[in-house]
């Protein structure tokens, strides 16, 4: 098996409930029988409600599922619990909560040394900005703001929701023409698939007609966005 990182700018089984394409998506980047998955709920503080949903819909696949919480630890020896996981997939919420918890915990590292071991990391909104170097995040108010101290696994900048959120796209586009690292957006249901080494494999999505992308810096001083072959998983 080797590493992969799936950002998801919307879907799974949060968003999606009733449509499993892209969580299938990762489980079958797994490979292998009954691939062990634990889901990261820091962005959300932990949220139990969200915990559950997630041990409810992954009950539907050939998985084992866990979770870890960050929170109320009970976990001993994360680095251990971590590396014994084929997927670990992480949830929405507060990036910049997200990355500072990780970072206080020693996640951080942890997580780079399970993708060089060849484990699947995933998410969606928060859970695919954290795998870049920068992002568009809520996370310091209603007001969409750029955030620059991301994980770094992929290099540049994300932007999740593109087709969700009235001011995604202005936002970002305006961002990326005034400097701010180059970078991919992905609409709700649509998902990146890189490498481990942080290279694009190809864009998936759970619906037609969701679209990923990659936006630069134009020559003119505004954005150039190229929609990428993004592929129907249905």
């Amino acid at each position: 098996m080797s590493g992969a990182i799936v950002a998801m700018g919307g879907g799974g089984f949060s968003e999606e409930p009733d449509n499993p394409l892209l969580d299938r998506f990762v489980l079958g980047l797994a490979g292998g029988e009954r691939p062990r998955v634990c889901f990261v709920a820091t962005a959300s503080g932990d949220s139990e409600g969200y915990v559950a949903r997630f041990y409810r819909a992954f009950a539907e696949h050939d998985c084992r599922p866990a979770d870890l919480g960050l929170f109320d630890r009970r976990a001993g020896d994360l680095r251990r619990l971590v590396l014994e996981q084929d997927v670990v997939y992480v949830g929405g919420g507060n990036t910049a909560s997200l990355l500072a918890v990780w970072r206080a915990h020693g996640l951080a590292s942890i997580l780079r040394e399970a993708l060089d071991a060849g484990a699947v990391l995933c998410g969606v909104s928060a859970g695919m900005n954290c795998w870049f170097e920068a992002s568009t995040t809520d996370s310091f108010g209603p007001e969409l703001a750029p955030l620059h101290d991301g994980l770094g696994f992929v290099a540049g900048s994300a932007c999740p929701h593109y087709d969700g959120e009235a001011q995604r796209r202005p936002h970002y586009r305006e961002l990326v023409a005034g400097g701010f690292p180059a970078g991919h957006a992905a609409d709700e249901g649509a998902a990146l698939h890189f490498d481990a080494a942080g290279t694009l494999v190809e864009a998936v999505a759970s619906r037609e007609g969701a679209r990923a992308y990659r936006v630069e810096r134009g020559r003119d001083g505004g954005a150039d966005e190229r929609a990428l072959a993004t592929r129907y998983l249905g």
